[in-house]
């Protein structure tokens, strides 16, 4: 059999025609296989939907009860079977719940990696490798430019700007989902024991990721009054980027902004946000890491969803390895 009989893309995204489902549908279809919780992958309106017990969680906390029309929980290794199809979840290392789909049909197996890293991170399950014939990954920061340093390094920057303006409330910028939880987890590992202030669109994912035994500390609630800044001198207070973009963000004592994210290498991105203090922190694999994770799964083929897909497609040709972009539409960094 060939790749495409099993799974090929379509405007609705990766299909398998076999099975008659989607992975990580960008509109409503019958049958959904999600691989994590970000709204670029994971939307609502499907009819049935497949995933990790904690995508599916988080899907309900992001969408409502009625997010989809039925759900089915995957365990981590479990093998279920969809129309002759055998499909089985394993940990991507993204966020909280996030999997790596694969699908086996004929002794053909292709592995949907999902968005996925590499580092060490107490917030998610690590990445496990999954040999396949067609391993399909991402290419967020799929350029030889990209190569992340060390998360706690970047803490240290944040935990010394805290001593050199100690009079200054620090809004640090992380997405909802991942990013804001293990930023604060990095911060805690790092030393820092204080009460941490989160905006109130992070409270809901916070409460879910501790109640799933990520240890996030004393976290309270940024509620801040015109006569009250002087109650933020000092503080550490992560919020989505979004809300630093408005009036809120200017209501704290002389407010430094950071930012934390893999695009923070890029110095105009940073300049361009107004962002004083970029943290480097991401994610996604950098190239270093796509190219060991690409060697480690050894597969026969490389498919590329989205991101800078050609120079990675590029690398896998100059090695011997055949390798296409996929060209998928909808996909965004959300999670970056």
């Amino acid at each position: 059999m060939k790749p495409e009989a099993l799974l090929h893309p379509t405007p609705a995204g990766l299909f398998c025609p076999i099975g008659r489902f989607h992975v990580d549908p960008v509109r409503p279809v019958e049958r959904a296989l999600i691989t994590h919780g970000h709204s670029d992958h994971a939307r609502a309106g499907h009819g049935k939907v497949l995933a990790t017990r904690q995508t599916l969680d988080i899907m309900r906390i992001r969408y409502g009860e009625d997010f989809c029309g039925a759900e089915q929980v995957a365990a981590w290794g479990e093998r279920i079977e969809i129309d002759g199809v055998t499909v089985s979840f394993q940990p991507a290392g993204h966020v909280l719940g996030s999997a790596q789909i694969l699908i086996e049909k004929d002794g053909l197996r292709i592995n949907v990696s999902g968005d996925y890293k590499r580092g060490v991170d107490p917030t998610c399950a690590s990445f496990v490798p999954v040999p396949c014939d067609v391993f399909i990954t991402e290419a967020t920061f799929g350029l030889p430019v990209f190569h992340h340093p060390d998360p706690k390094a970047e803490i240290g920057k944040l935990l010394t700007s805290l001593k050199q303006f100690p009079e200054r409330s620090h809004l640090v910028g992380a997405y909802a989902l991942g990013k804001a939880q293990r930023v604060i987890r990095l911060i805690r590992d790092c030393g820092y024991d204080e009460p941490i202030c989160i905006h109130g669109a992070l409270a809901k994912l916070c409460d879910y990721y501790q109640g799933q035994g990520v240890a996030l500390g004393d976290i309270r609630p940024a509620t801040i009054e015109k006569s009250t800044p002087d109650l933020f001198k000092g503080a550490v207070v992560v919020g989505p980027p979004s809300a630093f973009q408005d009036r809120w963000a200017r209501r704290f004592n002389e407010p430094l902004i950071s930012f934390a994210s893999g695009w923070m290498m890029v110095r105009q991105r940073a300049k361009q946000g107004g962002v004083e203090l970029p943290l480097v922190i991401s994610d996604h694999c950098d190239w270093p890491e796509l190219l060991e994770t690409i060697r480690e799964v050894a597969p026969s083929e490389v498919w590329v969803t989205h991101g800078r897909e050609e120079a990675l497609v590029r690398w896998c040709e100059l090695q011997g390895l055949p390798a296409r972009p996929l060209h998928l539409v909808g996909y965004e960094d959300e999670g970056d």
